[in-house]
């Protein structure tokens, strides 16, 4: 009996040291804002989702492997959250913010899955809006028709992260075609960075083959640097599918102002002809009731280049009513709330 009880207790010892090498999370966000967007002559109102952090639904978790070892998993999915509904087709629930498997060590990390793409992350990093929103880098960031679904996720890649290495931070990404009919999404792209301190740069390149159709090139920088009193932010991209391309230029600052942060942007666009020549100013202010919850304000004006057959029709937040033509302005207010658990 004794020999029984030493037994069971061993096993339960040995069962609580097993829990605690493994944590599954569950985490998410809603974010839902009154937005008035107006296009030329025409405007909407509209309840929106996303206009300071995307609204989503995951699940996280690492399971220690001994030796240093770690296997982890990520499955993260978008949630509209003004209609109750998942961002699939008949408002499904999907898993396509990012569905990944890793093993990591002190080698790096290996990331098998859908994920961000490495030439992606300076558009969000080094935009004081985070790509999106009535302010975001997104609205007059073009893939120029090219069709490419690559510009901030790839599917079926196989990635590989730096180790921490004294503040530099890397990854690379290949993403197969896996023998789809042309045209395709066969991504291949790599991003290097530093941060230390108050400083942090990055660069990063990603090609996307399509087959019959032209190649989609991004190639993009961005810089920051915290003051303590405001962080100052700049990023540049070129764009290119075939013959035709766009640059993108921003500078932006955030400034803590009491509980919250004041943000600005400004970022001019130009390509090809006018087709994608544009200026944004964008102001906002977040204001944090805590650490996890936050009412925000956003301003943006679009400003198309171009005349009325050829011109430019970039909107703030991505969206409003259809512009009746070219070279107009667009203009964007929002007010929201954000809860992260």
């Amino acid at each position: 009996m004794k020999k029984t009880l030493l037994a069971l207790a061993a096993l339960t010892a040995f069962t609580g040291v097993a829990y605690a090498q493994s944590s599954v999370t569950l985490f998410g966000v809603v974010d839902l804002a009154a937005r008035n967007t107006k296009n030329g002559s025409q405007s909407i109102k509209s309840l929106t989702s996303g206009g300071n952090a995307t609204s989503r639904l995951g699940f996280r978790g690492v399971e220690d492997l001994g030796g240093g070892l770690r296997a982890g998993f990520w499955i993260e999915g978008d949630v509209v959250p003004d209609t109750g509904t998942g961002s699939g087709t008949g408002g499904a629930m999907t898993w396509t913010r990012r569905s990944t498997v890793s093993l990591m060590g002190g080698f790096g990390e290996i990331r098998l899955g859908r994920d961000y793409t490495p030439s992606f992350w300076n558009h969000v990093i080094f935009d004081p809006f985070g790509f999106i929103g009535v302010g975001g880098s997104s609205n007059v960031l073009s893939t120029l028709g090219s069709g490419a679904g690559t510009l901030v996720r790839a599917n079926n890649t196989i990635g590989y992260f730096l180790p921490a290495m004294g503040g530099i931070y890397g990854q690379v990404m290949v993403a197969a075609g896996e023998g789809v009919t042309s045209p395709w999404n066969k991504y291949l792209g790599a991003r290097i960075g530093y941060a230390a301190g108050p400083v942090n740069v990055a660069v990063a390149y990603g090609k996307t083959e399509r087959g019959t159709l032209a190649d989609f090139k991004d190639m993009n920088a961005g810089a920051s640097y915290n003051l303590g009193f405001m962080t100052l932010m700049a990023r540049y991209s070129k764009t290119e599918a075939g013959s035709v391309d766009q640059t993108n230029t921003e500078f932006g600052v955030t400034v803590p102002l009491g509980a919250g942060t004041f943000k600005a942007a400004y970022i001019k666009a130009s390509g090809t002809g006018s087709t994608f020549d544009a200026t944004q100013m964008a102001v906002g202010y977040v204001y944090d009731l805590s650490k996890r919850t936050a009412l925000y304000t956003t301003f943006s004006r679009v400003n198309n280049d171009g005349n009325a057959a050829t011109g430019a029709r970039f909107t703030a937040g991505g969206a409003g009513p259809a512009f009746t033509a070219g070279g107009l302005t667009s203009t964007g207010y929002e007010f929201g709330l954000r809860h992260s658990f």
